[in-house]
């Protein structure tokens, strides 16, 4: 399988969001990324309801659900009426998270556990079989433009390794400080699936960029 692009709304223009939905539409990306932070999970606010049901009404691709938030539990049934495709959610804000994921996959969208910078991926292990996803967070969540932490190369590594020695078909997501500059490296370390906020939105030419990073 070749390399998947998410591009990160999270970046786009506020006040143009159909017009960067049909852009990506448009484009080689594959999903589209969606942040959603509560201002406690992490310090920022995002997208709600409303707003990922207005994007599912003009989207043609998969809505890749990134909820930043605490007890993620209370709303995974609504975020999946209003268009999420995929959930995930972070390790850190569960505490109980084969029931979580469980939930998840009852609702038949796909199940994903989120990874900030310091969380060790064998803490999974005994779950990695359960996931069709994890994504690894190569910055600390809760805003766009960060600088990469380059231990993600290594983290990425390992989590390869532990999807194979379970078996598990679960894809291996990447998001933060993403670009031209390191995507082959991330790739050749074992990423499936690549995030691109300002990479992507920041560009003169996104729909050019976007297929850069799709056949780098």
């Amino acid at each position: 399988m070749s390399h998947l692009i998410a591009p990160s709304l999270l970046s786009a223009d506020f006040a143009n969001l159909e017009q960067d939905i049909k852009m990506i539409n448009n484009s080689d990306a594959d999903w589209f990324h969606i942040d959603v932070m509560d201002g406690l999970f992490v310090p920022n606010i995002s997208f709600g309801f409303p707003v990922i049901k207005a994007i599912k009404k003009h989207a043609k691709k998969p809505l890749d659900v990134h909820l930043m938030i605490v007890d993620p539990d209370r709303y995974l049934e609504e975020f999946k009426n209003v268009g999420a495709d995929i959930i995930t959610i972070h390790y850190e804000a569960v505490t109980h998270l084969h029931r979580s994921i469980q939930k998840i996959k009852s609702l038949n969208v796909k199940a994903g556990v989120v990874l900030n910078p310091h969380t060790n991926v064998i803490l999974l292990e005994d779950i990695i079989s359960e996931l069709d996803l994890v994504l690894i967070m190569s910055v600390n969540p809760g805003y766009g433009g960060q600088k990469f932490i380059e231990n993600t190369y290594s983290k990425i590594s390992k989590l390869k390794n532990l999807i194979k020695q379970k078996n598990s078909n679960a894809l291996i997501e990447v998001d933060g400080g993403i670009g031209i500059s390191n995507i082959n490296k991330l790739v050749e370390a074992g990423a499936d699936v690549l995030v691109a906020g300002n990479a992507v939105f920041g560009a003169t030419n996104p729909i050019d960029t976007i297929k850069q990073l799709k056949y780098l």
